[in-house]
């Protein structure tokens, strides 16, 4: 496919496959949010609220309005999702819960910062869709409560994925480091932006070795290699998302160099996550063969394959080397085989080596919501858009 034909395919599958998933069987009118305890077919399996999966929506819907197509029922369900979060999401101290109930009442208590990560991402991205000044409010009170947890990883709540002992995670400094940089221009803030910047450091100096063409996934507090499981442990579609987010990033700050690398690594974890005899990214890898320090590794999950689609094509337009269009159709090819759910819509998220499904399996977190996939369209159309242009005015 051409850039056209590639854009025409996206919107097309974004607007028909996906998100009639989302808004025929989750959005919960009556009492707000959405139900994100949902298996493949639509049935909802619980109505308890995971917050997680409630910050994301937001900033999906909000997305939608923004980038694809500006239409106002969009906005309708990021309002419904906003008011819900705001009202009940919070507790006295300004943390977020990790999972309300249907009504809005506390299921489980803050557990997780990256609860506090995707409630700012959603509300930024909304209060970019409507101006909401609320939604700035309480998305800056979110910076300033969180920003000096990230100082100590060994007192960070991070379920449900806790930071084993003594080593420092890449995924809070990655995760923030965009959420900050977001909020931080989108409302001026000069030391919000400079934030996500200083965290965006952390990844690219103490995370990633070039050296070593690897992003450790956990290294001690410094950036130091740690000789365990969980320190030859990586994460290949993180690193490949957290270099998308570092393009992003360094392209407002002008830092060619950080560019360059980002894009390099998007290779290097495609090289070294890529099953060469099943096909499709692992979900987890060891540097030296053994085990890694991560639930289910020989999984094909959705997520990093959408990471990886919206990526190479981003990559591409920044850097139009031939490696990341072979590598964008090798992804494609596996993953519009495999993952779309097609008597249901939406994808199944999780397959086994094989690329058969398999039943959502994630540890305190089993859970379904529209994100990781929209996302990637949405950005993904935006960039064929402008691919698509580009390659019509060289015919001209």
């Amino acid at each position: 496919m051409d850039f056209d034909e590639l854009l025409s395919f996206y919107e097309d599958h974004l607007r028909d496959q996906v998100m009639p998933f989302w808004t025929t069987h989750c959005i919960d009118w009556e009492h707000g949010g959405i139900n994100n305890c949902v298996a493949d077919d639509g049935t909802v399996q619980s109505t308890d609220k995971f917050m997680w999966s409630q910050g994301r929506a937001l900033w999906t819907f909000s997305a939608l309005y923004n980038h694809f197509d500006q239409d106002p029922e969009w906005l309708k369900i990021a309002d419904n999702i906003a008011d819900f979060v705001m009202s009940h999401g919070r507790d006295a101290d300004g943390a977020w819960a990790f999972c309300l109930r249907q009504d809005g009442s506390v299921a489980e208590p803050p557990k997780s910062i990256y609860v506090d990560a995707f409630i700012m991402y959603g509300l930024t991205e909304y209060a970019r869709a409507t101006g909401n000044q609320q939604a700035i409010d309480v998305a800056e009170q979110t910076y300033q409560r969180t920003s000096p947890l990230l100082e100590d990883h060994t007192t960070l709540p991070t379920e449900p994925h806790p930071i084993p002992e003594k080593l420092q995670s890449h995924g809070p400094s990655m995760i923030f480091a965009l959420m900050y940089h977001e909020l931080g221009v989108l409302t001026g803030n000069q030391e919000i932006t400079d934030r996500g910047l200083e965290l965006a450091e952390i990844v690219m100096a103490q995370h990633l070795k070039p050296e070593h063409k690897l992003l450790y996934e956990l290294v001690l507090p410094g950036g130091g290699l740690a000789d365990s499981d969980a320190g030859r442990t990586f994460i290949p579609g993180h690193a490949i998302e957290s270099m998308w987010f570092m393009e992003r990033i360094y392209r407002h700050h002008q830092r060619q160099d950080r560019i360059d690398l980002a894009i390099e690594a998007i290779r290097w974890h495609l090289e070294k996550g890529w099953d060469d005899e099943y096909g499709g990214i692992f979900l987890a890898c060891h540097t030296e063969g053994g085990t890694p320090a991560w639930h289910q590794p020989d999984a094909k999950c959705w997520w990093p394959h959408t990471e990886a689609l919206y990526a190479l094509l981003r990559a591409y337009e920044v850097s139009r080397q031939s490696w990341c269009m072979d590598w964008y159709r090798r992804v494609h090819d596996y993953v519009f085989d495999r993952f779309p759910n097609r008597e249901h819509g939406d994808w199944h998220q999780n397959l086994d080596r094989n690329g058969n499904p398999i039943p959502v399996v994630l540890k305190g977190l089993a859970v379904k919501d529209p994100f990781h996939l929209p996302r990637a369209l949405i950005y993904s159309i935006v960039t064929l858009r402008r691919l698509a242009d580009s390659a019509s005015d060289a015919m001209r």
